[in-house]
């Protein structure tokens, strides 16, 4: 049986039509899976016996993190050409079609930090971002508020600016009080992931908007460094890719016992934001991730304002001077353990 996307790239289809929405197709696969086109880059697969959770795999939120992008590009065709079955309710979601076109993170203000309402809260600053953003909310909410007895699952996978120490990790968004799941830990330490970093407070993030209104296990999950499209290697990816491909189908993810040693566990122990354009950092632009400095290092100066190392093993994460004013600057975090 044929249907409107055989025989071509559906990532060409995704970075082609920016925003409009009169692409919307309802059609169903020879296997019996209903595919749902709400929008550019939006696509729900629904099988006809639909499993015990509903799953949403985002990527593209940032225009340049080609790997996730890829990854899922990967699952939607093989969906299509109906080479695997999804089990589950799964959504793909290509967040930001106008920035993966020019191939830059974002075309007017970087898109995950306009979440959980950000993207209104100026009234009269209107971007493509903030437009994008808004609708994103609302088609989580579509999928997710059909099935209340279902589990909610959430990533939003990613790539960083700079290299890390830990190639791979993942941000578990705060979670007011409830606990942290350890199987959900099992699942990113079978996708390569065994760096994370436990937020300390609401974000304005994707993952946190879907944690937070939703109760959706989420994570916001870095897999590597920024590569142009077709330039990744797609050896790195081989774990998150099987272990995603495992929970979509149904199949067994082959999740190792829980072990708390398998971990590096972190925590945010403050942010560092910038006011101004005299903001600097004092070390060097290829310094990765996870870096940690001796106590007292002055880190970066605004004015006449210095930034130093607070405490024992204080690393970087996310370092950026050229954010706009107002934004973080850097996560600076310690390690932890679960609580």
């Amino acid at each position: 049986m044929s249907h409107p996307y055989q025989q071509q790239d559906f990532l060409s289809f995704t970075r082609a039509n920016e925003w409009g929405s009169d692409q919307t197709q309802d059609f169903t696969l020879g296997n019996g899976t209903r595919v749902q086109v709400w929008d550019s880059g939006v696509i729900v697969f629904e099988p006809q016996n639909a499993g015990d959770k509903d799953i949403i795999l985002s990527s593209g939120v940032h225009g340049n993190e080609t790997g996730p992008i890829e990854i899922c590009r990967d699952y939607v065709q093989a969906i299509l050409d109906e080479e695997i079955s999804v089990a589950h309710r799964v959504m793909f979601l290509f967040g930001n079609p106008a920035s993966m076109n020019i191939g830059e993170r974002f075309v007017e203000e970087n898109m995950n930090r306009l979440f959980s309402g950000a993207h209104s809260k100026e009234p009269g600053l209107i971007n493509r971002e903030r437009i994008r953003a808004k609708k994103l909310e609302q088609y989580v909410d579509d999928f997710y508020r059909v099935n209340d007895d279902k589990e909610r699952i959430h990533y939003d996978l990613h790539t960083a600016i700079r290299g890390s120490k830990n190639e791979k990790f993942a941000v578990y968004p705060f979670l007011h009080g409830k606990e942290y799941s350890k199987e959900q830990l099992q699942i990113m330490l079978a996708c390569d992931v065994n760096t994370i970093l436990l937020s300390n407070g609401p974000t304005t993030t994707f993952s946190y908007f879907s944690s937070n209104q939703y109760g959706a296990h989420a994570f916001t999950v870095e897999l590597g460094k920024v590569r142009p499209f077709g330039e990744n290697d797609m050896t790195r990816f081989i774990g998150v890719r099987e272990t995603l491909k495992a929970m979509i189908t149904g199949n067994d993810m082959a999740l190792a016992p829980y072990n708390e040693a398998d971990l590096n566990l972190f925590k945010v122990n403050r942010a560092i934001d910038k006011h101004d354009d005299s903001f600097q950092f004092y070390f060097a632009n290829d310094v990765v991730n996870f870096t940690s400095f001796p106590l007292g290092f002055k880190l970066a100066s605004e004015g006449d304002i210095d930034y130093k190392i607070e405490a024992e093993g204080e690393a970087i994460v996310f370092p950026n001077a050229k954010v706009a004013n107002g934004n973080r600057a850097v996560l600076m975090v310690v390690p932890t353990t679960l609580p």
